[in-house]
């Protein structure tokens, strides 16, 4: 094991006693996050610069063993660049934009994601979860010691929930013994297997797929570019595919299918995963074995995402195949979309009922992933003689046409979500207006000034909603319903990019965004009435 990977041997959150542990009776909390993930620290975070106060429990006290997650999207990025720790991500983490499809021995065509000119955050990046676990621990310590109501306790095992309408008993054991909490809300970041979502008889709908894959994380010199190189039938792993991405530090992420009916403890043995290793690299190829595992295909998702007082996230809420990197990304604008909103419900300037936004939104969401996923998982594992075949034949055609290209899918990568349908979204009334930036869609960044448009989108303190007022006539400052909406005027001389994304064939544009840099409405011209009622539509007091 390397010695720079070592992080995950050393406690980063340790037990320590609490005051709640000598209680006479139950303390009570505004929210309380199950789980130190990444999506969990992710929640607290958001909700602690928020003025929230937010409790932690994790029954481990150190970071995920293993890389785990490893590729990380443009969209999560900008969201982890809001709660603080998007640019050591990026310094940190790989940048790839190329990805290679080969079939058999042969190169069949390559695809290139680098985004159009003028965003602050790459397409993708490969960094380990341990170093992303790490980067958030030491955001939420550097929160608590400016004074932020945010607080870890590691080795801390939620044992027993129960939800008592107007609060959530939360029961917990410790080194030192058990204790309860209450809690206002309670979320459920505690992975796929969720002992919470469990316990409380909820369950997942969807399909598991009769494939596995043995993830090798490989420590190795390698002269591999940093690019995603995805094989159908090589010659090494035979009437299978396999995967190869780098990471940081020269771990190299490689993923071999190996079908459903297989000896799991056999297959994780040092010495099978080394004859795989060498039959793909070479017989001397010299590499360190990091951390090996494999996975099942699973496309799941729970019916709703919170029921009462408790809230799903993350793996707790909703699987994927990992093909497409919809994992934790689509984890994180889980709580992303939730924190503004539960943040809202308890200052009571939205009702409870805005929560029922989320389940729909996010839901949105976990459908999209899955069924790209699905569709991934389809074509990478046929399900017929028949499928192989039509498979095989576009991979072939790939090589020279264009036109079969788009049907070649070794994991359709992670996309932004965009809330079409969205009851919080206000009916489009920019004509002309870019499809991109419809109500629904996340704010397309773009360089404006000496930063970026999203510098200045989602505060970081409490929730904000923004109008911006393009090429159009607007109030300095607009507010209703509780909240005060900062203006940002901008015009598009000089910015044709603003221009591009923002206006398109309309000749001025005012839009509504959410605290999660969503559009939430648009209009060719300032109309308060109109912006008045968009605005409780999007706290969910008008739907």
């Amino acid at each position: 094991m390397t010695q720079q990977n070592k992080i995950f041997e050393v406690p980063l959150y340790p037990y320590a006693r609490v005051a709640d542990q000598d209680a006479a009776t139950p303390a009570r909390h505004q929210v309380v996050i199950v789980g130190a993930g990444p999506v969990g620290l992710g929640a607290a975070i958001d909700l602690a610069q928020q003025g929230v106060e937010v409790v932690v429990l994790d029954d481990n006290d150190k970071v995920s063993f293993g890389s785990r997650a490893v590729c990380y999207a443009k969209r999560p990025l900008e969201i982890l660049d809001r709660l603080g720790c998007g640019i050591e991500m990026v310094e940190k983490g790989v940048e790839w934009n190329l990805g290679k499809v080969f079939f058999d021995q042969r190169q069949v065509y390559e695809f290139n994601l680098l985004p159009e000119d003028g965003h602050k955050f790459p397409a993708f990046i490969n960094l380990q979860q341990y170093y992303f676990e790490e980067y958030l621990v030491h955001r939420a310590e550097a929160l608590r010691a400016s004074g932020a109501p945010i607080e870890m306790r590691g080795k801390n095992k939620v044992t027993r929930v129960t939800d008592a309408g107007d609060r959530v008993t939360i029961e917990i054991g410790t080194p030192e013994g058990a204790y309860t909490i209450e809690a206002d809300w309670l979320i459920a970041c505690d992975g796929a297997g969720s002992p919470i979502r469990q316990a409380m008889g909820l369950d997942f709908v969807g399909e598991v797929f009769q494939d596995n894959f043995l993830i090798a994380d490989v420590v190795m010199d390698a002269e591999f570019p940093t690019e995603r190189w995805f094989w159908f039938d090589p010659p090494f792993n035979r009437g299978q595919s396999a995967l190869l991405h780098k990471q940081p530090d020269n771990v190299w992420r490689i993923d071999f299918q190996i079908g459903w009916d297989i000896d799991r403890e056999k297959e994780l043995k040092p010495e099978n995963i080394d004859k795989r290793l060498r039959a793909m690299l070479g017989e001397d190829i010299t590499y360190e074995l990091e951390w090996s595992s494999i996975y099942t295909f699973q496309c799941r998702r729970m019916e709703q995402f919170h029921k009462g007082r408790v809230i799903f996230a993350g793996d707790a809420a909703h699987q994927v195949s990992p093909f497409g990197a919809r994992g934790a990304n689509s984890g994180l604008q889980d709580t992303d979309n939730l924190a503004w909103k539960l943040k809202l419900i308890l200052d009571g300037v939205a009702p409870e009922s805005l929560l029922d936004s989320y389940d729909q939104e996010r839901i949105h969401g976990a459908k999209e992933n899955i069924l790209n996923s699905t569709r991934s998982t389809d074509f990478i594992t046929p399900k017929s003689e028949t499928s192989r075949i039509f498979r095989d034949a576009v991979l072939d055609l790939a090589e020279n046409h264009d036109f079969a290209r788009p049907f070649v899918n070794s994991g359709r990568l992670s996309v932004p979500c965009t809330y079409d349908g969205s009851p919080l979204n206000t009916p489009d009334a920019l004509p002309g207006g870019p499809a991109r930036s419809r109500p629904g869609s996340p704010a397309a960044d773009l360089p404006l000034g000496e930063g970026f448009l999203l510098d200045r989108l989602g505060a970081r303190g409490a929730p904000r909603f923004q109008i911006l007022a393009i090429d159009a006539d607007a109030p300095a400052t607009f507010g209703a319903h509780g909240l005060d909406c900062e203006v940002i005027a901008l015009s598009t001389t000089d910015n044709a990019l603003l221009r591009d994304r923002y206006l398109g064939d309309a000749g001025s544009a005012i839009y509504l965004l959410r605290p999660d840099q969503h559009v939430a409405a648009r209009w060719d011209t300032w109309d308060e009435t109109a912006v008045a009622a968009a605005l409780a539509r999007a706290i969910g007091k008008e739907h």
